[in-house]
């Protein structure tokens, strides 16, 4: 794929789906004001389309609501009445499936952070700074389902966090096998999310279809492109999911076995020394580093790193010896940001810097 950076002036349309919930609102502040993207159109269910979307969106935060959205009429989520040929679906995964291949049948981009289409092998499933390569398949998912448009997707928020960690590490000594264990924040849940009385001064451990998509989602990341489709990596994932009293910012506790020799010393050095896939470097979502590790015993937290890098760098700390496996570690990320919103906007970024979108 041959890297693009000359982007002058244009501005590319850009509509989101989904545009009154949390994660579609996240679109909304990093599309807003984007270098590249002109968010023109907003989207949402049948109830609230055709209201201003000042009328129909309770905006949440501490910010307020971008003045230049706030007066948008709300359209509905059809694929002939959104006109932008970039669109980011943060629809709930109950209506995501059939809307987005609507969409990129009518020949949009769709940047889906729904798990409807995730697993699909013609679909790539992106961390930019991972596994570019995966965006090869596109081809063939145009050609294979006859479409003009196609779908990207991003993964789910805690397995975004768990990827990066484990990417360099794969990357140097391969990964046969990783246990890992989840703490998630609340913001995860959506609006209004998990009520006070179950979640305050408790641990709740269980998420809804959570565990079997991280396990699923993570050989994906971490695969290879094996002609039209994505093979995933031949690795032994178990996972455990809890939902903890925590705002932003998803925790990972992992330990992994290594397919050669390797120890904590020689981990963190890959660690240290990743600054990810080239062609991810520089764009406007782009953190100076994806991933970083910290050097406090106690860290990372989410109260004190969860905002590092914007909320697009992964924190990792406590690289250590495993006296079961090989090594083990804590991960932390933004959970909303890197895992889900900005995660899209990136890799609409990427598609823009690898030629793949068309020209404004």
């Amino acid at each position: 794929m041959s890297g693009r950076t000359d982007f002058g002036s244009r501005r590319r349309k850009v509509a989101v789906l989904g545009a009154t919930g949390a994660v579609g609102q996240a679109f909304i502040r990093r599309l807003v004001s984007h270098p590249w993207f002109e968010l023109t159109e907003v989207a949402a269910s049948e109830r609230s389309a055709g209201h201003r979307y000042r009328d129909v969106a309770r905006w949440i935060g501490d910010d307020e609501m971008p003045s230049a959205v706030a007066s948008m009429i709300v359209r509905p989520c059809d694929a002939e009445r959104v006109h932008a040929d970039i669109v980011f679906c943060a629809l709930d995964a109950s209506v995501a499936g059939e809307t987005e291949v609507a969409f990129a049948r009518a020949g949009k981009i769709v940047l889906s952070n729904a798990k409807n289409h995730r697993m699909e092998p013609d679909v790539p499933l992106i961390i930019a700074e991972v596994n570019s390569a995966h965006l090869g398949v596109l081809e063939a998912q145009r050609r294979q389902r006859g479409w003009r448009g196609a779908i990207v997707t991003n993964g789910n928020c805690a397995t975004i966090v768990a990827a990066m960690a484990l990417a360099p590490i794969h990357e140097r000594f391969g990964i046969s096998s990783v246990i890992l264990t989840t703490m998630q924040a609340v913001s995860g849940a959506g609006y209004p999310g998990v009520p006070s009385l179950d979640i305050l001064g408790n641990v709740v451990p269980y998420i809804a279809d959570e565990e079997p998509k991280i396990e699923s989602e993570l050989q994906k990341f971490l695969g290879v492109v094996d002609g039209s489709a994505i093979r995933p990596a031949d690795i032994r994932v178990s996972a455990h999911a809890n939902r903890v009293a925590v705002e932003h910012g998803h925790t990972v506790c992992l330990s992994i076995g290594l397919a050669s020799s390797g120890d904590a010393a020689s981990v963190g050095r890959a660690l240290s020394d990743w600054s990810g896939d080239a062609s991810a470097r520089q764009l406007p979502s782009s953190p100076e580093r994806p991933l970083v590790v910290a050097d406090g015993l106690d860290r990372p937290q989410p109260r004190r790193d969860v905002d590092t890098g914007g909320g697009m760098t992964v924190v990792v700390g406590r690289v250590r010896p495993d006296p079961v496996l090989d090594v083990k570690l804590v991960a932390m990320g933004h959970n909303i940001i890197r895992g889900a919103a900005g995660a899209s906007v990136l890799n609409a970024e990427l598609l823009v810097h690898c030629g793949i979108l068309p020209d404004a």
